[in-house]
């Protein structure tokens, strides 16, 4: 089936704003097994619009458009649908209600330009949008569907994933039942791990399991799509796959489906009746700022420091006399976490200390990270070098401090040796 998304509006096709919601689309519909062939951006403009909207509806089987179902002037997605459709707009008594109360419930009343989103389309069939007041419709145009969804992100999401998607799935007639399954790994790079999962695919014989991946610097997420007759016949088909997977990539998977690294340490610590604190260099408090706003954090972390020079560090968690001078080492972070920890009392503390370059930011800027764990009784640490620039520094020594905690404390090596890792 052959798929068209046009993205609407002149602040998107200036570049004013970024339009994240197509990548959104295109990454939900590979994720179900469907490609995108063309994308059109065009400005708000009714002569542009219309002609976009032919030429989709000549090319392609269906069509996604994002945005201009707003109240404003510049909203013409409804009036534009209308007129490629050869049909008229006509007032939607059941979304006019809707919006009505949208309104009341908040204790607002509804502004007389709203009611311009209840204009649709007499041949449109309504596609619910429950958290606002857009209007998202489908209508045929050409030789296409046309499915019409709302510019503003959360909207768009819900609208995609609850009711278009499975109107695509069913127009393509794909099977009904269809899960992802999602790895999520630090440490390895795409085409490393493409070359350990060398035939994972073909443990299931039909070709209903495919395997793809999105990385996302510092982390890669190994994704396994799966087609069947019903929830029961995927997991019996997944099931020798992902143990699989989970063997050839090991220690390196930090997480899987909806689940964060952040969110498996807190859980962790939770488990096992601990506390945290964090000292860190450089990375500006996101260490502490990936855990520390999470449900059930307050039970658990206990302080941060957040420095740049080792001397303040050494002064913060109460070390005698002045910091040593020279290059860091993984026993200076050893002996930050030692003394941190009996200054909080946490049961864990985690030392991040990063060594920069000097001289400008460039690709070969590099940075020497020092980390260590300590508990009452015991400490790890270890070194690692990464280059590629200051913020590839600061995003590999984040994911780094919390990948090696979370190896910790469930018990798996401290160091194994990673893909961004430079000798």
């Amino acid at each position: 089936m052959r798929i068209e998304v046009i993205c609407t509006g002149d602040e998107v096709l200036t570049g004013k704003i970024v339009n994240t919601n197509f990548s959104y689309i295109t990454q939900k519909l590979a994720d179900v097994g469907l490609s995108v062939d063309w994308e059109t951006t065009v400005g708000d403009d009714r002569e542009n619009l219309l002609r976009a909207f032919q030429l989709a509806g000549e090319r392609a089987d269906a069509v996604i458009v994002n945005g201009g179902l707003g109240p404003t002037v510049d909203d013409l997605s409804q009036e534009i649908a209308a007129k490629a459709a050869g049909v008229e707009l006509e007032l939607n008594e059941d979304w006019l209600r809707r919006m009505e109360d949208f309104f009341k419930r908040r204790s607002r009343v509804m502004p007389p330009n709203n009611r311009k989103q209840a204009m649709l389309p007499t041949t449109a069939e309504v596609i619910d949008n429950p958290i606002g007041t857009a209007c998202g419709f489908a209508v045929d145009i050409g030789r296409a569907r046309f499915y019409f969804t709302p510019g503003v992100p959360r909207e768009l999401r819900r609208m995609l994933e609850e009711q278009i998607i499975p109107r695509l799935l069913a127009k393509a007639g794909l099977p009904g039942a269809i899960f992802l399954k999602r790895f999520h790994s630090y440490g390895l790079g795409e085409s490393h791990v493409d070359s350990l999962l060398t035939g994972v695919e073909a443990l299931v014989p039909d070709g209903s399991v495919k395997l793809g991946f999105r990385a996302h610097y510092p982390q890669l997420e190994t994704k396994l799509t799966a087609r069947g007759l019903d929830l029961d016949d995927i997991r019996a088909k997944l099931e020798p796959v992902e143990r699989e997977i989970r063997r050839r990539i090991g220690n390196f998977i930090l997480a899987e489906d909806d689940q964060t690294l952040e969110g498996v340490v807190l859980r962790a610590l939770q488990e096992q009746r601990g506390s945290l604190a964090v000292v860190e260099t450089f990375t500006s408090g996101h260490i502490l700022g990936r855990l520390a706003h999470l449900p059930g954090a307050e039970a658990v972390v206990r302080r941060g420091v957040v420095a740049r020079m080792p001397a303040e560090v050494w002064t913060a968690v109460g070390l005698p006399g002045e910091a040593p001078n020279g290059a860091l080492t993984p026993e200076h972070a050893e002996a930050v976490a030692r003394a941190f920890r009996e200054q909080t009392g946490a049961s864990h503390t985690l030392a991040v200390l990063v060594d920069l370059d000097d001289g400008p930011d460039r690709i070969e800027f590099g940075g020497t990270i020092c980390l260590a764990i300590a508990t009452a009784g015991d400490v790890a640490s270890r070194k690692a070098r990464i280059l590629g620039g200051r913020d590839w520094v600061r995003l590999g020594a984040v994911e780094l401090g919390l990948d090696c905690l979370r190896r910790y404390l469930q018990r798996l090596p401290v160091y194994e040796r990673i893909d961004f890792e430079k000798t």
